[in-house]
């Protein structure tokens, strides 16, 4: 029987445990041992590696965040400790890996497999869905169901109060939680890192809508604009007259019980990364796209920013 292993790296989302669960339950099925790494990298590091069966995955999948951890490693990204955890993963017979991580992670997947050789495949899992060649990773879906639950409920007092909520969605350089978001919460403002702005356009329509009977205003931006959200805040209240609030969701966005669609889309990614090993595939990351499952090598994904879906940057224009 062979050996498989399986991590996660970098933060956490909705979904790792169902395929945490998936990964235990799909490998057995394909005649592998499968084990699981501890802590991320970190774990490799520190031989945090033990075989995983039923009983450890059992009533996982209603859980967000990963049973197992996750880390983010400095040490991970020295050539002396990517031996040693190639050393430790030698040492229980583990040839093949799966990583659950977002852009980081891969980078540290990408040099670990230049040196060492270790055949693995990724799957996409970060709610700031920022990876190149997908367009849907692990654990965006239930993200956007919290952001979607979270702005419905400050529209009741935004709208109770007569104010302008400026709402930061988490998502680093990418703004994609906040365009889906603000596209299907109806907010009157989107702002995001890959389109510039300017406020001062703004300014004479939202002041007539007030005029003819706006009470609220919801502004939907992502935290990696140029200006602080307070700073929107400000300008509601300077500029257009308007008492504001500002709401960081902060890391509620990555928790949660993951939806069907994180559950369901854990599965099919497992089902390819095990696959794509067990075919011969020694280096690839399971993609999704409109296409459908695609695997597509590390140097590809690693090597462009993820540009946003074009559609949906149209759409932004009429926010």
């Amino acid at each position: 029987m062979k050996n498989i292993a399986i991590l996660c790296s970098g933060g956490d989302v909705s979904g790792m445990n169902p395929a945490l669960k998936h990964f235990v339950e799909y490998s057995l099925q394909r005649g592998l041992t499968p084990y699981f790494v501890y802590d991320g990298y970190e774990g490799l590091i520190d031989n945090n590696i033990f075989k995983a069966g039923y009983e450890d995955v059992s009533g996982i999948i209603i859980r967000g965040g990963t049973k197992i951890g996750s880390a983010r490693s400095k040490r991970f990204m020295q050539s002396e400790y990517r031996t040693i955890a190639k050393k430790n993963l030698d040492a229980h017979a583990i040839d093949m890996l799966i990583v659950l991580g977002g852009d980081g992670s891969f980078r540290g997947l990408h040099a670990f497999y230049q040196e060492h050789k270790i055949k693995f495949c990724g799957i996409p899992s970060t709610i700031d869905n920022d990876i190149n060649g997908t367009d849907y990773c692990l654990g965006v879906d239930t993200a956007l169901n919290i952001i979607k639950i979270s702005i419905d409920s400050i529209r009741d007092t935004a709208s109770s109060f007569r104010r302008a909520f400026v709402i930061e969605t988490m998502g680093r350089d990418c703004g994609y939680l906040a365009l889906v978001s603000s596209l299907t919460s109806g907010a009157e403002l989107c702002l995001i890192p890959e389109v510039s702005y300017d406020l001062s356009v703004h300014e004479q329509q939202f002041k007539e809508q007030i005029k003819n009977g706006r009470r609220y205003f919801i502004a939907v931006v992502s935290e990696g604009i140029k200006d602080e959200s307070q700073t929107i805040a400000d300008w509601f209240e300077d500029k257009i007259g308007i008492e504001s609030r500002v709401s960081v969701l902060g890391h509620i966005q990555r928790g949660g019980n993951p939806t069907i669609y994180d559950r369901l889309m854990a599965y099919k990614f497992v089902n390819h990364a095990i696959n794509a090993l067990m075919n011969g595939k020694e280096e690839s990351i399971v993609c999704y796209a409109k296409s459908g499952f695609e695997l597509r090598s590390i140097e590809e994904v690693v090597s462009k920013r993820k540009e946003l879906d074009p559609e949906l940057l149209s759409c932004l224009a009429n926010v």
